[in-house]
């Protein structure tokens, strides 16, 4: 059937269905003419191609009627093929739309998607004549019934979150308790099997590793590898097909609403800083080809370059204010149309940075902090990447939880021994309120982890002293080199009962310090079963049993104490404030809301060089209002050493007791009453003490 195409309107990007038909709107400053090419229903074939017969300012756009939804459709950009000058259009490339919420096929890698004739001794700066279409996934023109309004948001409080990262293929593609048809899937991670075992643990937030539709790089294919993180985005809109299950597209929607009728809130790891089309020698098959100058940051002087402050080869450039809206397009729809609760940001500093660098009142973060769609969503930076300026740890608006790798950092530090650790660690258990405590933010916006999925897991921190990433085919030389590990004695695996019997209570004292500490926790998915990837600490190519969860293997001891953990820090609001604490005197009782003190009783000696072990009494906050103060109190011992103590205990609160609320050694029983005046640790090990009712103590 030959369409026939009108002006249609601007004013919704994408293609959208109306009363008589479809309208479709794409974004581009520099193209002469944009073509829209129609395909046959399973997208071998192209039956039609209509330039867009409109432009309003920088977007063209057309209306066809009688074209019904399901319809497969792409670009072509006409325009200047000049890299020299910024600008990468050729016709021959079948280009993505940016805002479809679907894609039909898949992406073969051939030399066909480069818009330069690799073949040539002019690289990038050749022009290739060879039709790109039958290498790529058509777009589609969706059903609005697949995307009408989700319910609103879950909106847990912050002091009372609980995350658990997670890949949504490597959760279940070997958890037995999941239908085999269903592993790898979005419903397969939103199964009974996964809903029991979070609920176990005490999660209200499972964080998704990238959903948004990916391609494999080159370079990973090549190798026999693939892209098993997803940090290579190209489409904003569209969940990624290859863990669609019976219910495809659907699949994604329904998980969300299954976590949501079990209390669970999704958030999404999110890639807008860069995308899968890399640097000058990477294919065109979306943004490059719509327009390569305004949707990357491009070298001022050497327009042919990209801005690489990624480390990927591109940055999208979110300063041009089509860009711009495309990203807040994506947030709203991922709230609105699938439902999700919140967004980890990757390399959130390149989004913030301006031309004259990172700029928290820059556009980015302004569209995000006023728009009403997104106040009340959970926004997670990762305060860092590899362009100037780029850490910036503790300096995102007060509405950003942010990833705290010092936290991570100085914690494996302490329990692997170094010296001087004992100090910054002080700092880490109260929220490190010298970074966040500043400009009305709260405690929790310290997002505090043990581990990732880029890194070791936290087993392998406790099995290897160096990176073993063979697999990976580059030398051993990708992912990251100080990564304050320590093997226990045997680089790997071991039967030595005392090397295994070590490595198992430092997991644990890590744990511990983990939920015992103020700011938000997240756990890495399989760190609560053991999970080991071989002391692979980059993982991102591994889409096998290096990467997977070994359910089979899972260390049951190990989940039912993270539970405990979990459910200790619920049961205790003074180890889940919002206000920090500063050693204030509380207006309830002129107590101190912390103490520090060495196993004597004494004041801490935070000059002394050999600090390795020591005490922290925790009080409700002096800062919190009076509706938020209590009696509640918990005293916690921090021993390194691997010899025993006696420990002085300060006086309970009149009327109670101190119980064992938590020992790591397991050499006091939980709930046993302890006398206020000295108990006995074991090393090295973490102890709570927390109160109990009235009552005889021992």
């Amino acid at each position: 059937m030959g369409y026939q195409i009108t002006s249609g309107t601007p004013f919704r990007l994408g293609a959208h269905v109306d009363g008589d038909g479809v309208s479709f709107a794409v974004f581009s400053a520099h193209a002469t003419k944009i073509e829209l090419c129609l395909f046959s229903a399973d997208g071998g074939r192209e039956t039609q191609r209509l330039p867009l017969p409109e432009r309003t300012g920088d977007i063209w756009h057309g209306h066809i009627a009688g074209l019904p939804a399901g319809t497969l459709y792409g670009y072509r950009a006409h325009g200047a093929y000049a890299p020299e000058h910024g600008h990468r259009f050729n016709a021959n490339k079948l280009l993505l739309d940016p805002y479809t919420r679907e894609l039909r096929g898949r992406w073969i890698n051939d030399p066909a998607l480069l818009g330069y004739d690799a073949r040539s001794s002019a690289g990038d700066l050749s022009f290739d004549g060879r039709d790109s279409a039958r290498f790529v996934p058509k777009s589609v023109v969706s059903d609005p019934k697949l995307f009408e309004a989700m319910t609103s948001p879950l909106g847990h409080a912050w002091e009372d979150t609980l995350i658990y990262e997670a890949h949504v293929k490597g959760a279940t593609q070997l958890h037995p308790d999941v239908a085999e048809n269903l592993r790898g899937t979005y419903e397969g991670l939103a199964s009974d099997a996964l809903i029991d075992h979070l609920h176990k643990l005490g999660v209200t937030a499972i964080e998704l590793l990238p959903a948004h539709a990916f391609v494999n790089d080159g370079f990973l294919l090549e190798k026999g590898l693939t892209n098993y993180w997803g940090y290579n985005t190209i489409g904003f809109f569209a969940p990624e097909p290859r863990y669609f299950g019976l219910e495809g597209i659907m699949g994604f929607r329904n998980m969300v609403r299954r976590f949501h009728d079990a209390g669970i809130e999704v958030i999404l790891d999110v890639v807008y800083n860069h995308t899968a089309e890399g640097d000058h020698r990477g294919p065109t098959i979306c943004f490059r080809g719509l327009d390569n100058a305004s949707y990357y940051r491009l070298i001022n002087g050497q327009p042919r370059y990209y801005v690489n402050d990624t480390g990927t080869g591109n940055t999208v450039n979110v300063a041009n204010p089509y860009v711009l809206r495309t990203v807040m397009d994506s947030l709203r729809f991922w709230v609105e149309c699938m439902g999700v609760d919140g967004f980890r940001f990757d390399l959130a500093t390149t989004l913030a940075r301006e031309d004259d660098g990172f700029d928290v009142h820059g556009g980015f973060l302004d569209a995000l902090r006023q728009d009403p769609t997104l106040a009340g969503i959970k926004m997670i930076a990762e305060p860092w990447d590899i362009g100037p300026g780029g850490y910036r740890l503790g300096q995102f608006p007060p509405k950003f939880g942010e990833w705290n790798d010092a936290y991570r950092d100085t914690v494996r530090r302490f329990w692997k021994g170094d010296a001087h650790s004992a100090q910054e660690l002080g700092a880490r258990l109260l929220g490190s309120a010298g970074e966040f405590d500043r400009g009305g933010r709260r405690a929790w916006s310290s997002v505090n982890f043990l581990a990732a999925h880029d890194g070791f897991t936290l087993a392998d921190i406790t099995r290897y002293s160096k990176r073993h990433n063979e697999a990976n085919k580059e030398g051993n030389q990708d992912g990251h080199n100080a990564n304050h590990s320590d093997n226990c004695g045997v680089e790997g695996p071991s039967d030595d009962p005392a090397v295994t019997a070590l490595r198992q209570r430092r997991q644990r004292n890590m744990l511990a310090t983990l939920f015992l500490s103020q700011g938000t926790p997240m756990i890495l998915a399989g760190d609560e079963i053991g999970n080991t990837q071989d002391g692979n600490n980059n993982a991102y190519c591994q889409d096998n049993e290096i990467a997977w969860l070994d359910w089979t293997q899972a260390d049951a001891e190990m989940t039912a104490f993270v539970a405990e953990l979990s459910a200790l820090r619920r049961a205790h609001p003074v180890l889940r404030q919002s206000r920090f604490l500063h050693a204030a005197l509380r207006a309830a009782d002129g107590q101190p809301d912390v103490e520090w003190m060495d196993f004597q009783g004494h004041p801490l000696n935070w000059r002394d060089p050999g600090l390795s072990s020591l005490c922290l009494m925790l009080r409700a906050s002096a800062e919190a209002p009076e509706t938020m103060d209590h009696d509640d109190a918990v005293f916690v011992i921090f021993n390194r050493a691997d010899t025993s103590a006696e420990v002085q205990i300060p006086a309970c609160a009149k009327g109670a007791h101190w119980c064992v609320g938590l020992d790591t050694s397991g050499s006091h029983a939980r709930q046993t009453p302890v006398d206020a005046g000295t108990i006995t640790v074991r090393g090295p090990s973490v102890v709570a003490l927390v109160p109990g009712p009235a009552g005889n103590a021992v």
